[in-house]
């Protein structure tokens, strides 16, 4: 690969994110290698720049709120929604290739009583939507129809769409401040109680994500979703590693285990197992998280 180009932006006040960007100039062959460009994902004019003259486009950009959307249409379905329409209208017009779009395995869940007992997620299951907006569970609920709405615009279109679905994304980070998956983890280091029962399956390390985004686009036979996770664990399960990792936190022990419908496995992306990808152990990577973290002065 020549050239990188990265798309990082959605906001106008491109001046002030230089702070947020400088960890990507630093790296090395960046001066050669990586453009930043500034868009408006919801202003189409502005993501057509970005993908002129590109073969492929990595799509991950979508709002993250911890906290309880006060507009959730606004903060987060309406920018998901059409964030990734527009970067698909734009990668269909210039020509690309194939676009590989990050959804979530909270698209996947099936946030439904009546599952069936002994049936492990896989990249056909879908969250029920309208359960979701009851438990209110917004995030959950762009994730679900951003996606579906890429799928049905690659199909109308004759795009070339694959897509990957991490679980909670942990390790270490580039990003001078933490992503909103890792101040996740830092509340539950802190002894903080969250309600993950209807959705979490489990975790991934970030650099097994990025492995993965280059193994689905540079294999043409990647089709379809694709589950992406080091092992399907319950919520229990991730409380209890994290308390025996570091009794040093308060981390709370769930007492009650909800989450009868998620069947353990210890391989659940057999498809990217296949395409070769390997994946990091959970305790190293909450390890090395948890040192970035020190190392950052966040914990």
């Amino acid at each position: 690969m020549n050239r990188v180009d990265a798309r990082l932006f959605d906001r106008t006040d491109f001046p002030e994110d230089e702070a947020e960007t400088k960890h990507l100039q630093a790296l090395d062959g960046a001066d050669t290698r990586l453009r930043l460009f500034q868009m408006d994902l919801l202003d189409p004019a502005s993501v057509r720049p970005a993908v002129e003259g590109v073969h492929g486009v990595f799509h991950l950009a979508s709002p993250v709120i911890l906290q309880p959307a006060q507009d959730p249409e606004n903060e987060l379905l309406l920018p998901a929604i059409n964030g990734a329409l527009n970067v698909l209208r734009a990668a269909k017009d210039s020509g690309v290739k194939r676009v590989v779009m990050v959804s979530s395995q909270t698209a996947m869940c099936p946030t439904a009583a009546d599952w069936p007992a002994g049936k492990v997620i896989d990249d056909d299951c879908w969250a029920d939507v309208e359960i979701l907006k009851k438990l209110e569970l917004w995030y959950n609920v762009s994730k679900t129809l951003a996606e579906k709405a890429a799928w049905d615009f690659a199909g109308e279109e004759g795009l070339q769409l694959v897509v990957l679905n991490p679980g909670l994304v942990l390790g270490p980070t580039l990003t001078p401040a933490p992503t909103g998956s890792l101040r996740l983890l830092m509340l539950l280091l802190g002894g903080q109680k969250l309600d993950m029962e209807p959705f979490f399956v489990g975790c991934v390390d970030v650099r097994d994500v990025a492995q993965s985004l280059v193994v689905l686009y540079e294999n043409p036979s990647a089709q379809g979703r694709h589950l992406c996770m080091e092992s399907a664990v319950r919520l229990v399960d991730f409380h209890d590693e994290l308390a025996n990792l570091y009794p040093e936190f308060p981390v709370h022990r769930i007492q009650e285990d909800k989450q009868g419908w998620v069947v353990r496995s210890k391989a659940p992306s057999k498809k990217l197992i296949d395409l070769g990808v390997r994946f990091t152990p959970f305790d190293k990577t909450v390890r090395d998280t948890v040192d970035c973290l020190r190392n950052k002065g966040e914990i």
